[in-house]
């Protein structure tokens, strides 16, 4: 019997250290538009590695490019629910959570990429990480370098002229709206996943977007003019819901932090690698390359500043007085 009770006992030692071996692995589900072998996909591969190297096996990230668990709304709404899942996002969507963050996703803010990643390395945007952690958003890299967005149509745009009236694709944003609003186009809102058949018939004259992503999605087999007018340098984030990432030991939490940022300088150096090499391949596939003047289109984008009553008082001074 004495026997038989200390088996007992072994075996649930055993199974109890089974069980609590098990709850500590962790699998994140990463959602987004961009396709294999983009510079997006790159560093999503890259983090993984780096994050299953770190945490020995513990934690795994789980990749799914190509919008293949929906759109960057749907997977949001997944992960608020709090589904084990994140996506590509930015400060331009989440302004629906928070209004001032969209003044980062604001024309022509700077144009040195390291002046702007230092605003989301400060305090301003610290603090706001905090606030949307209380509606359900959970940041989980902060520092990932997306490209300049470059404008790329069916007909020449060589001034904001040429842009009037064009049905150019963004994404379902306000401040991206409106600043192609204010440069005289017409933005038209859809999903990066919709956007090539839209362009092959005609439904759209154009996409922005950065070099990487441009060529990737092949848009070049559809438009040949590439304008250069480099109205945004886009910061993106991973976004997750904090009802999952609450859930998580500190220690899990702290590495996927840490591996997540990594990646994000990782993006940085990747991204300014890709855009020149994309470029030449462009060009061999019949793309004419145009450099615009920037002033003329800026002065116009200028207006998408005011349209913006719910902004707290003076937050285009205190970003501006961050950016130097």
């Amino acid at each position: 019997m004495k026997k038989f009770v200390t088996g007992i006992v072994a075996a649930g030692m055993l199974l109890a250290g089974s069980v609590a071996a098990l709850a500590a692995n962790v699998t994140i589900k990463v959602a987004y538009e961009n396709n294999p072998g983009e510079p997006f996909d790159q560093v999503m591969h890259h983090w993984k590695e780096d994050l299953a190297k770190r945490s020995n096996g513990e934690i795994t990230l789980e990749l799914y490019p190509s919008s293949q668990l929906g759109s960057k709304k749907d997977v949001t709404e997944q992960a608020m629910m709090g589904l084990n899942v994140v996506t590509i996002s930015d400060v331009g969507f989440l302004a629906e959570y928070d209004p001032d963050m969209g003044i980062l996703y604001g024309p022509f803010l700077t144009d040195d990429p390291a002046k702007l990643l230092k605003v989301y390395d400060g305090p301003w945007f610290k603090q706001k990480t905090e606030e949307l952690k209380a509606k359900g958003i959970h940041i989980v890299m902060p520092n990932y370098l997306y490209g300049v967005r470059q404008v790329m149509t069916k007909k020449p745009v060589r001034t904001p002229d040429d842009l009037k009236g064009m049905k150019i694709r963004v994404p379902n944003n306000i401040m991206q709206i409106k600043s192609f609003e204010a440069m005289g186009a017409t933005p038209t809102p859809m999903p990066l996943g919709e956007t090539f058949p839209a362009l092959a018939q005609g439904v759209i004259d154009g996409v922005e977007n950065p070099i990487s992503v441009l060529y990737g999605q092949k848009f070049q087999e559809e438009a040949k003019y590439l304008s250069k007018i480099g109205y945004l340098t886009n910061v993106a984030l991973i976004i997750g819901g904090e009802a999952f990432f609450s859930t998580l030991p500190e220690d899990q939490l702290k590495l996927i932090h840490e591996t997540a940022y990594d990646a994000g300088l990782y993006s940085q150096k990747l991204t300014t690698e890709k855009d020149n090499e994309m470029i030449e391949k462009m060009k061999a596939e019949g793309v004419e390359v145009i450099e615009v003047d920037r002033a003329a289109f800026k002065a116009l984008a200028d207006k998408a500043y005011t349209q913006f009553p719910e902004w707290t008082p003076g937050l285009y001074e205190k970003i501006q007085a961050e950016l130097k």
